[in-house]
């Protein structure tokens, strides 16, 4: 059986007891419920970009979301589904890649996900973590997610507002292994300019002020541009690309753990009354710079040589090296700052 570790992007993880690829909509629905029939675990299996699996590999069924497919329905309204019309309704299977996506809706003249190149995976893992960077999410233009309920064992589909969209969230991430995604429908707006760039570091590389559009194939370039350079864009040659991209999430914190950090520590208020806080900051502030080895978890894995929130194999590492490495940074944040980091990878047969 294959192993897992060709299949990730941070090249780690054992073998799949059996492995499916499934190619159509059908297969994937029937290799998920023929093996939730016969009790064998599944793991659904896509891009591999946010995925931290055990080097023991899965002792069950590996389903490997290989399905295709992009239908675009220009000049519609989709009142179902959102409060605005006109534009393009794009509805893509699960297996489809993410950043191919994003490029042609780009070269289309199509806005909404442009902030969004450059991110691995594949387009049905987007609404179950609530995709985001640059200051977009896919939340702000999904319209409908159409999935396969492993508990009903029927289809079902949700509309943006039932998703249950937060910060790194979803309904598909809160009841885990639940729902698999078979299509994802999405609402753009057709023109030349991007939606208001909201990032202040995008804005500056774009020579805007917040708020203010850019051409669509400028962002996508300068989105490009700035991952690229925090090793956020996958190179085989590059080791600061092996990796689940941001290991941890920012965290959201109550007003009085906000106002316990230090005075220049990032502070962002939540509409919910929470406050958000820089992961990457914390971080660095508790002794872990850019590149750092754990003398615990060896030197075949470090941080980033250009970002900090990446936890990267530098070639021949195994999957417990690595949490190695993400315990002593989170036990780190924790001692400095009484703040405790989740991972934002799905860990598959280990645990943080």
């Amino acid at each position: 059986m294959p192993d897992l570790r060709d299949h990730t992007t941070l090249r780690l993880g054992g073998p799949g007891r059996e492995w499916v690829r499934a190619t159509t909509e059908a297969e994937l629905v029937g290799a998920v419920a023929d093996a939730d029939a016969a009790g064998t675990p599944v793991l659904l299996l896509a891009g591999g970009s946010n995925l931290v699996v055990a080097d023991a590999g899965f002792d069950g069924r590996v389903v490997q979301v290989a399905t295709t497919g992009v239908n675009a329905d220009t000049d519609t309204c989709d009142v179902d589904a959102l409060a605005q019309c006109g534009g393009v309704v794009l509805t893509v299977a699960a297996g489809e890649d993410w950043d191919e996506l994003v490029a042609h809706a780009v070269a289309r003249g199509w806005a909404g996900i442009e902030a969004l190149s450059g991110i691995p995976g594949a387009v049905g893992s987007t609404p179950i973590q609530n995709v985001g960077a640059y200051g977009q999410d896919v939340s702000q233009t999904i319209a409908r997610v159409r999935t396969w309920d492993r508990v009903d064992r029927t289809q079902r589909t949700f509309a943006a507002a039932d998703c249950g969209f937060g910060y790194r969230h979803s309904r598909f991430k809160a009841e885990p292994g639940r729902y698999v995604v078979l299509e994802v429908t999405f609402q753009l707006r057709q023109g030349d300019l991007s939606e208001p760039v909201a990032y202040a570091e995008l804005a500056r590389a774009l020579g805007v002020r917040s708020g203010e559009r850019a051409p669509l194939a400028a962002v996508r370039d300068a989105v490009l541009a700035l991952r690229a350079g925090k090793g956020m864009v996958l190179d085989a040659d590059d080791h600061d690309t092996w990796s689940a991209g941001s290991f941890f999430t920012n965290p959201l914190l109550t007003p009085e753990q906000a106002a316990a950090l230090p005075d220049d520590a990032p502070r962002w208020e939540q509409p919910d009354g929470t406050v958000k806080s820089s992961a990457a900051w914390l971080i660095e502030r508790a002794g872990f710079g850019k590149g750092y080895v754990s003398a615990a978890a060896g030197e075949r894995v470090r941080l980033s040589t250009k970002h900090t929130l990446a936890l990267t194999n530098r070639g021949d590492a195994t999957t417990e090296e690595l949490l190695t490495l993400a315990r002593e940074v989170r036990d780190g944040v924790r001692e400095r700052f009484g703040v405790t980091l989740v991972n934002e990878p799905v860990t598959v047969g280990c645990s943080l």
